[in-house]
């Protein structure tokens, strides 16, 4: 179905796929363990998907730890989505990154799966003086209404979408005010991958990888990718350069863009 914004999700066929190549992408790092970065040790918190919890991210965070980060989970169990008013749940969220912020008396990286980035940007609007950067894997920021399977699965937890005004919804397309990296999939079965991009600038960027939506977490150039954005000196973000071994590449161009 098409969303407001002309966004359709992905074909059924594709997200037939999802389940399998999420385990062939959980086994392949195995294979392929991605590289270390030697990171600065600042906070990082990582926020699960719809429907995932924390063993869902354990790989990207037990990664990021290897790299040296002090690294979060998001401690409220499955994602289950907002419970409540959206910006009073959204709240709570903010609160417990200024406490980690104050705790470090550093700046917070933040990095969201799927909704899981929804959170991560809003969050990041709410406290910008405390969020050094902000980091996507597959959230269709632009196309939360209609342009993907997730409300379906939404609906089938018992939640609604009745919050989701026009106003809303606008607001959840704009970047926040601090450096975003947005990485996405065109083979992603659950959402429509052009409802994660973000509009190219001096502090914002797409970078694409082939990967499977619910292998995103686990994907070996998706944990490089992360692990490479949050290893930049604070004030100094530069694109994404893609390091030799890695499937992906960084996006700019008119055909990235909606």
């Amino acid at each position: 179905m098409p969303s407001s914004l002309g966004f359709r999700a992905p074909p059924l066929a594709l997200l037939a796929t999802e389940p399998l190549r999420a385990v062939l992408e959980f086994c392949a790092v195995r294979w392929n363990q991605p590289a270390v970065v030697a990171g600065d040790g600042h906070p990082v918190v990582v926020y699960p998907g719809l429907g995932a919890g924390s063993m869902t991210t354990a790989p990207l965070r037990a990664h990021l730890k290897t790299c040296g980060y002090d690294v979060y989970d998001w401690e409220l169990g499955v994602n289950t989505g907002p419970e409540g008013r959206f910006d009073d749940w959204l709240a709570a969220l903010a609160a417990r990154v200024r406490e980690i912020h104050a705790r470090h008396e550093r700046k917070v990286s933040l990095v969201g799966w799927s909704l899981g980035g929804v959170y991560a940007r809003e969050i990041a609007k709410h406290c910008p003086e405390c969020v050094r950067q902000v980091v996507t894997l597959a959230t269709p920021h632009k196309a939360i209404g209609d342009g993907n399977h997730a409300g379906t699965l939404y609906r089938l937890m018992g939640g609604s979408l009745a919050q989701l005004t026009p106003a809303l919804l606008q607001r959840l397309g704009q970047r926040p005010p601090v450096p975003v990296t947005s990485i996405y999939s065109e083979s992603d079965g659950v959402v429509c991958w052009q409802g994660c991009l973000e509009r190219p600038g001096p502090d914002a960027e797409n970078v694409a990888v082939h990967a499977s939506h619910l292998g995103m977490p686990t994907h070996p150039d998706v944990l490089g990718i992360v692990a490479d954005r949050l290893a930049q000196p604070e004030g100094r973000w530069r694109p994404y350069a893609r390091r030799r071994g890695l499937r992906s590449r960084p996006t700019g161009s008119s055909r990235s863009r909606k």
